[in-house]
């Protein structure tokens, strides 16, 4: 909406700065930032009223001495101020014009009913594990499929052109895939993600922490994919209009700094898995727009490590009734290790960040 001021920028001069994605960027991080530090306290107050404290998803699974009994009343559902934050900060900020703009708000808050509607089962019903898995499953394949598929049929995505690109190789090394292909690939990629994020999300402030790595690592690549001069100076696809994204990754930056404030360590609020489900599935649909998917295995490395120690747990677990680590995902591994949990939050942390570097790398070194 904002965009639309450029155009009385004869009337007043520095009113073309709104024409600029990287200042409408700026302004959608800052916004996001804002709305959610200003409602983070009243989001909070509502919860706690409403009662929206979900069970332990360790109850039963570890001694009940061993759980942390403020966690125990800290609510949940907390992921609904990042989504306002993030949604209306995009609508605020982006250029409506952009049609790519629609498929990842249309992503976001799907994802987010998805989770939220998990999350209310949780806590009405006290199941600890929500709706069912195969429901929850199928309704995110269905989001993502239709998701990617809208992105094909919109000029210049060129998600339709079937290209996968390497880390560090500067050509696609497929080309010209079906669509099928395309789209399964594609959703693979979104649901992975959005599925490994709500893993991560068990320590005060760690998933929302490594998501705002993940998702300024990703605010760059769609910038540069969408500047024809960077992206071939850079040897990475050029994507007319993906610089737009870069005010969607933007604002999700902010609102999880945003959020940031509330969660860490001691939360005042859990995300959820109306946070995080939409977190995972928006940071993969904009890896699949800039053909950085293979990439977002080291940009969300730490996804990535949390998701496959819970694989190899329960593969190792049913194969030879065996147990690799004390528990997953690994950071209760780290936790049983004797980590405290600032501890085990601060290191993530860290790993992710240069995780995000080394991501950024993959842009230079080709």
């Amino acid at each position: 909406m904002l965009y639309y001021l450029a155009e009385l920028d004869k009337l007043f001069g520095p009113l073309r700065l709104f024409y600029y994605v990287t200042f409408r960027a700026g302004g959608a991080l800052f916004t996001a930032l804002l709305i959610s530090i200003i409602l983070g306290p009243l989001t909070v107050m509502l919860l706690k009223k409403l009662s929206t404290v979900a069970p332990s998803r360790l109850k039963g699974l570890v001694p009940d001495e061993h759980l942390d009994a403020d966690k125990e009343k800290t609510p949940s559902m907390g992921g609904v101020l990042i989504v306002f934050s993030i949604t209306v900060s995009t609508i605020l900020w982006a250029n409506p014009s952009n049609m790519m703009i629609l498929a990842f708000l249309f992503t976001l808050l799907s994802l987010a009913a998805i989770g939220f509607l998990d999350d209310y089962t949780k806590i009405a019903k006290l199941k600890r594990d929500g709706i069912s898995g195969r429901l929850k499953l199928f309704l995110q394949i269905s989001i993502a499929v239709a998701a990617v598929w809208f992105l094909t049929i919109v000029p210049g995505s060129g998600i339709g052109e079937g290209e996968v690109m390497l880390p560090f190789y500067k050509n696609p090394v497929l080309v010209q895939l079906p669509l099928w292909i395309i789209l399964g690939f594609a959703a693979l990629v979104v649901v992975g993600s959005s599925n490994a994020v709500n893993l991560t999300d068990g320590k005060d402030g760690l998933a929302v922490g490594c998501s705002i790595f993940c998702s300024l690592t990703y605010a760059i690549f769609a910038y540069m994919c969408g500047h024809k001069i960077f992206a071939g100076y850079l040897s990475i696809p050029f994507i007319p209009g993906a610089s737009e994204v870069t005010v969607f990754a933007a604002a999700i930056t902010g609102a999880c700094i945003g959020f940031l404030w509330f969660n860490c360590h001691p939360a005042s609020m859990f995300m959820g898995d109306t946070g995080s489900l939409s977190l995972g599935g928006s940071i993969g649909l904009i890896a699949v727009l800039v053909k950085q998917e293979l990439v977002l295995i080291l940009v969300g490395g730490v996804f990535v490590i949390e998701a496959v120690s819970v694989i190899i747990q329960v593969t190792s677990f049913k194969l030879f009734k065996k147990r690799v680590f004390l528990m997953t995902p690994i950071h209760h591994h780290f936790e049983k290790k004797g980590w405290t949990e600032t501890q085990i939050v601060v290191r993530f942390w860290i790993i992710s960040g240069i995780f995000a570097l080394l991501g950024l790398a993959t842009l230079k070194i080709r």
